[in-house]
């Protein structure tokens, strides 16, 4: 797929700056995550770190939204603490945003080549779990 170019949600990586700079602390929370329901709000979550694996802060925010009632998420944006910057979804993340929203832009980049993208853009020829589900009869 080709990307195409969308307006990047400055509110959104403003949000997850905040969040990433307030509530990131030590070696346990240290990204931060805000996702544009389609309705408007901003959620903000943060990682779990932990030796053995720990949920990401993007899956986090999925489980924070839906806790929230919003099940429905247009755009997600992931900030390292300590002034890392917006981080991109790593592999695992990028096939659960795909299979929970398939229609999500993910905010990734760095300096003038910030840009939104369709998680589909991020994986090409992906493996798209509800395609294969066989149908209950």
């Amino acid at each position: 797929m080709t990307e195409r170019p969308r307006t990047v949600d400055s509110e959104l990586v403003r949000a997850a700056e905040h969040v990433a700079r307030t509530r990131c602390h030590g070696d346990n929370h240290t990204v931060a995550a805000a996702a544009r329901v389609r309705d408007g709000r901003i959620i903000t979550a943060v990682n779990a770190y932990h030796f053995t694996g720990g949920p990401c802060a993007e899956l986090v925010v999925i489980g924070a939204a839906a806790a929230q009632g919003a099940y429905e998420l247009d755009t997600v944006v992931a900030v390292g603490d300590r002034g890392r910057g917006i981080l991109p979804p790593g592999g695992r993340r990028r096939q659960v945003l795909l299979d929970y929203f398939p229609g999500i832009e993910v905010i990734v980049g760095a300096g003038d080549r910030v840009r939104a993208v369709a998680i589909a853009d991020l994986l090409p020829e992906t493996y798209v779990w509800a395609d294969h589900q066989l149908d209950a009869d």
